[in-house]
């Protein structure tokens, strides 16, 4: 009980905070908007049902019965019109992103330092930021339509396709998946998969599709830009589409991880002690890396490659919480949120706005160098 209150705690506080970072974020800019204006604005977007209606869908012949839900928002505070589509329609998809990105690379880089009883240990590890830029490089290089016609059953033709955004995320997506379980599938053997033979599987990997991404930049010409502006890490043109597959996506990958925080905790004794304490090793380490992949690719496809995220916010907070994972996941996962959302917010308020991966590298790079420097790094 006395770990649930800790963390519950923590987390409130920490929750809280990232609340505060998201409305003072939305509204910095080139238009200054006053927090409390902010604040109406999304208290005045927040809608709860407000009834019933029926009607029909469809028609002629193809006509049916549908419900559809009223909604109406509770509040109704006076506020600029202009200020409220900035808020809402610019700034918000952004920082809510952000937040989700930063939170699912923190999570699963304390999952990583954990699972590897190393503080250096970050989500790259595995390959799949290698993956995903491997992914959204090709089809920046090679782009290919993804889009077809399907006839359908008294609907007829319908056409179907996706973006060019949409299509970088998706192979992005795809391929840090890929990258990830072909490191695990080199690294097992009989069954078991030893964790310095999934490091040194992890290397090789990112080592080879570093020199996938170097030829597709040879090969890219004219596309060169956009690659860069990808690998360095972006976040700008976020749309609310992609909030929602986010928001839908990251918090079930980040249950799985606190379901077997306990576990994690025990893994740190190491795999023949954690055996004799009752912990399915294998079956746990399949897990916590399947779903640390998942998470981490859910992020790097929307935003690109991030530095530093899943690395410093991790080994920070575990000086603060200590090393319990029950209170240490979700702590390093909202301060992982709001980390990158004030990361975000400086790239953007410059004359020029920086890709947001230089200001989390710029930050982070100096404040670990200090803390190695007057902190003894011990295994976990």
């Amino acid at each position: 009980m006395r770990v649930r209150r800790r963390a519950v705690a923590w987390s409130t506080a920490l929750a809280a905070a990232l609340a505060v970072v998201v409305v003072v974020s939305a509204g910095i800019g080139p238009v200054r908007i006053p927090p409390a204006e902010v604040l109406k604005i999304v208290l005045n977007a927040a809608v709860v049902p407000a009834g019933v209606e029926f009607g029909t869908a469809g028609v002629g012949p193809l006509a049916l019965p549908g419900v559809e839900f009223a909604y109406r928002s509770p509040f109704a505070f006076p506020v600029d019109d202009v200020h409220r589509r900035i808020v809402l329609l610019v700034r918000l998809p952004r920082i809510l992103l952000a937040a989700l990105v930063g939170f699912s690379l923190a999570a699963a880089g304390t999952v990583m330092q954990g699972f590897f009883r190393n503080p250096m240990a970050d989500p790259s590890i595995i390959g799949v930021s290698s993956g995903a830029a491997v992914g959204a490089v090709s089809f920046i290089v090679f782009p290919v339509a993804l889009s077809t016609t399907l006839t359908l059953p008294l609907l007829g033709a319908v056409d179907v396709g996706v973006s060019y955004g949409a299509g970088v995320s998706l192979f992005a997506f795809v391929g840090a998946l890929v990258a990830a379980f072909g490191v695990y599938a080199i690294a097992t053997r009989h069954g078991r998969t030893p964790v310095a033979t999934l490091l040194l599987a992890g290397v090789a990997v990112q080592t080879f599709l570093g020199a996938v991404i170097s030829y597709l930049q040879l090969r890219a010409g004219e596309s060169l830009r956009r690659i860069v502006a990808w690998l360095m890490g972006h976040l700008s043109g976020a749309a609310w589409s992609e909030v929602a597959v986010a928001a839908l996506v990251v918090p079930p990958l980040f249950a799985v991880l606190l379901a077997y925080a306990r576990d994690l905790n025990v893994l740190l004794l190491g795999e023949e002690e954690a055996r004799g304490l009752g912990i399915a090793v294998e079956r746990t380490k399949r897990i916590l890396l399947a779903t640390s992949a998942l998470i981490t690719a859910a992020g790097v496809a929307f935003a690109g490659i991030i530095g530093f995220v899943g690395l410093i916010v991790p080994h920070m907070l575990r000086l603060v919480v200590g090393p319990d994972h029950r209170i240490l996941l979700p702590t390093a996962a909202l301060s992982g949120g709001a980390f990158l959302v004030a990361a975000d917010t400086a790239a953007r308020s410059g004359t020029a706005e920086l890709p947001v991966g230089v200001v989390t590298a710029a930050v982070g790079a100096p404040f670990f160098v200090y803390l190695l420097m007057n902190r003894e790094v011990y295994e976990l």
